[in-house]
């Protein structure tokens, strides 16, 4: 195995141990959390030794906790006891290997992500944001207390390990057919119209890959089309604690077309949003992130059928607008401009990496 990931107590007396942070939602299923706890025992005392997994939404730096606010949200959460009562789950592969790692008195555990969870997803802060982003996180924390979950027992930062971990989703290894919008739109000043229509090859791109979009344009007006604006939005819907959305720019790009009077215009302009060209926006939301190493934009939330939206904390979506600026003929010039506009769906993802 290439990596362990590894946290100790402040005590001392808990190691966790992971093999890996990144867990596969496939839409029928997600990777197990396998991983082990290493313990010296001396100072536990009448203490156990639990281990959970959490998924929760955090919309507040944990420096705001005050007056008994908090600011996270546990969406979902499942505890095991692994000492002195521990059920040992079935060993896989993995658990093997960490066992061989971690040496003497390591005990096993295994948690099932139910897959109608949301993925990992932080929102951007702002430049002079401190702490923690908000968003959607995954946490596997081990800590000693006398019982399972009981609100009243103070357990200590000392006697607690933790390790964030992430949910992701990667493109299915099929892509659909791509989406295609059209519009037919008359002006004042002209009797016949300007027909637009655009279209994507398929239904899904990867995050940095150049995305064609195919423009046919048909002017039987008596304006000129002076150029051509392509727009990206994110749209994000916070649907855990609110009917909060909203949406952000994350690409605009003009190409200096033209289009003249009962001409046409048959061609393919590709663009490519990146999260290079958005670092300053503040609560764009990013793919989660394991510290403060690089992420992306975030990859299109896939929704099952049957599922209640509420759970899925945050859903991102994209939409590309294909605007074509056209200028007033005749006398009245500027007066008489208008826009005519097309809106394609986006889908950004992952590709599946190779199976190691």
């Amino acid at each position: 195995m290439a990596k362990v990931f590894k946290k100790t107590s402040g005590n001392g007396g808990l190691t966790l141990y992971l093999g890996k942070r990144d867990y596969v939602d496939d839409v029928q299923k997600v990777d197990r959390v396998d991983g082990i706890v290493k313990l010296d025992p001396a100072d536990f005392g009448d203490r156990k030794v639990f281990v959970q997994l959490a998924c929760a939404f955090r919309y507040g730096s944990e420096d705001l906790d005050v007056m008994g606010l908090c600011f996270r949200k546990d969406i979902w959460i499942k505890q095991v006891e692994i000492y002195p009562n521990g059920e040992k789950p079935a060993l896989s592969a993995m658990h093997e290997t960490l066992l061989k790692k971690a040496g003497d008195n390591a005990h096993p555990f295994s948690f099932e992500i139910p897959n109608n969870l949301p993925c990992s997803v932080s929102l951007q802060p702002g430049p002079d944001d401190k702490g923690k982003a908000c968003g959607v996180d995954f946490e596997v924390k081990t800590y000693l207390a006398k019982e399972k979950n009981n609100p009243d027992e103070k357990v200590e930062k000392k006697d607690t390990a933790r390790l964030i971990i992430r949910k992701i989703q990667y493109a299915p290894s099929q892509v659909g057919a791509g989406p295609k919008a059209e519009i037919c739109k008359s002006f004042m000043m002209s009797d016949k119209p300007v027909h637009l229509e655009a279209s994507m090859a398929k239904d899904l791109y990867l995050h940095g890959e150049a995305i064609p979009i195919n423009i046919k344009i048909k002017n039987e007006s008596n304006k000129t089309v002076k150029k051509i604006k392509i727009t990206v939005d994110q749209t994000t819907d916070i649907v855990l604690y609110s009917a909060d959305k909203y949406t952000k720019c994350v690409l605009s790009q003009e190409f200096a077309e033209t289009v003249e009077p009962n001409g046409t215009y048959d061609n393919s302009l590709s663009i490519t949003p990146l999260l290079n060209e958005n670092k300053e926006k503040r609560g764009l939301a990013l793919d989660g992130r394991l510290k403060d190493e690089d992420t992306n934009l975030a990859s299109t939330t896939m929704l099952r059928q049957g599922i209640e939206k509420e759970v899925l904390g945050i859903l991102v979506s994209y939409k590309i607008k294909i605007n074509l600026m056209v200028a007033g003929g005749g006398l009245l010039g500027g007066l008489t401009s208008s826009d005519v506009t097309v809106e394609l769906p986006l889908n950004l993802m992952h590709p599946k990496p190779q199976e190691e």
